[in-house]
């Protein structure tokens, strides 16, 4: 493995990380937003008004995109096997 090799696996490794964190991280940051909002809106500071509405969202959003991500490093780690076969081979 040379170092355009190495560099072509890591740039896939750091695209990969963020399409499979988008979903979920664009999800809570809208709904943080919201409730930003809401909350300067009525003026209640309530903490665990931010919190739990953040995580019940990001649950909710791993598990409606779990087959999405579980396909994407799966094609992930078949191009990082391939890529060991063929620097063994």
């Amino acid at each position: 493995m040379n170092a355009v090799d190495a560099n072509e696996l890591i740039q896939l490794a750091i695209w990969v990380t963020l399409l499979i964190s988008a979903p979920v991280v664009s999800s809570v940051m809208i709904v943080g937003l919201i409730i930003s909002v809401l909350q300067a809106l009525t003026q209640i500071q309530e903490v665990t008004l931010t919190f739990v509405p953040k995580i019940i969202v990001a649950l909710l959003m791993l598990i409606a995109t779990a087959p999405f991500m579980g396909s994407q490093v799966s094609i992930f780690a078949a191009k990082v096997y391939g890529m060991i076969s063929s620097v063994a081979g």
